[in-house]
């Protein structure tokens, strides 16, 4: 199960520090940003697509369903949520297969603000998270005052984490100091009176960035400002993640650590819907960073729909035959 991410270390908070002068004016920031080294696109989807073709054997693919399973932050984020659908989600989460004890729970439920409480409520003494959407998501059209009004909603309601869109109008526009003061601004709206944080999820879209450059941009602007995960998308628009993207953001957390000593986390969201995407993407992880980032606290899937083919491949795994479509149920 997810456990807190400690706090930075004595060094590390020294070396981000040290890099207080990348973000003491725009002009600075962008001169760092457009320094860093340009994408070469080619390579990194050759390498994407060699890496999915990697072979799984039958017990190294029952353990990553399991890890695959307990990565998932099971999602319901449409206008006609009501108290009982989350619950129903909630149980679900808890016991993703009612017939068998043995799987794992998944790693968090992710709602809207208003349905944080019904969650919380519903997953105690569980240990998995809640998880809970904000700054005018998915747009992220709102004003700031609405957007940490919404953040500090979710967290006085008992969220665990925040999931935040950043304002890619901003970004496209080259106004990046406007896009790190508020993912730094969210971030002081995550703390708790006793001094506790939600951890802070900012999500690029993707998608809608355009370039390669500009997601590497994106990441590094982020784990500038204090994001605890970067994430690739909403889930609500026609590209979500994809795994060169994911490979590049998994490289940008990788050269963040080496050079301040801060882990950050990754989460491709939308789109992620097989148990031979979720291995990809798991495969992708340890070749690229190791089996330190190969738990929930390093990694996430924010995507609903995997749970029930994982659910469907692991029982084929051990009674070798597939079950029919009732066997799960539709979120």
């Amino acid at each position: 199960m997810p456990t807190t991410v400690p706090a930075y270390g004595a060094e590390a908070a020294e070396r981000l520090a040290s890099m207080a002068a990348v973000t003491a004016s725009d002009t600075a920031l962008r001169r760092f940003l457009h320094g860093l080294p340009g994408v070469d696109a080619v390579g990194l989807q050759a390498r994407a697509a060699t890496l999915g073709t990697r072979s799984i054997k039958t017990t190294a693919k029952a353990y990553a369903i399991d890890l695959a399973i307990s990565m998932i932050d099971l999602t319901t984020l449409e206008g006609a949520d009501t108290p009982g659908k989350v619950r129903a989600l909630c149980a679900k989460g808890i016991h993703p297969d009612p017939t068998d004890r043995g799987v794992p729970r998944v790693a968090a439920i992710c709602v809207y603000p208003d349905m944080v409480a019904t969650a919380k409520e519903a997953l105690t003494g569980s240990g998995i998270h809640v998880a809970s959407v904000a700054t005018a998501f998915p747009s992220g059209r709102a004003a700031l005052p609405v957007k940490l009004a919404d953040t500090r909603d979710a967290v006085a309601a008992g969220a665990d984490e925040i999931d935040m869109v950043i304002d890619r109008g901003a970004f496209l526009s080259g106004r990046y100091l406007e896009v790190f003061e508020e993912i730094k601004q969210v971030k002081g709206a995550c703390r708790r009176d006793g001094g506790t944080s939600a951890h802070l999820k900012v999500i690029f879209e993707t998608g809608e960035l355009q370039t390669y450059d500009n997601v590497r941009r994106a990441s590094w602007l982020a784990m500038l400002a204090g994001a605890d995960f970067i994430k690739t998308s909403t889930g609500k628009v026609a590209v979500n993640a994809t795994p060169p993207v994911t490979l590049l953001m998994l490289e940008a957390v990788r050269d963040f650590r080496d050079a301040v000593g801060v882990q950050v986390g990754v989460k491709p969201a939308g789109g992620i819907r097989t148990t031979k995407d979720a291995i990809k993407y798991l495969v992708m992880v340890n070749e690229t960073l190791g089996e330190e980032w190969l738990t929930p606290d390093w990694f996430r899937f924010g995507a609903s729909s995997l749970l029930n083919d994982l659910l469907m491949q692991r029982q084929k795994l051990s009674t070798g035959r597939y079950s029919g479509p009732d066997y799960v149920t539709v979120d």
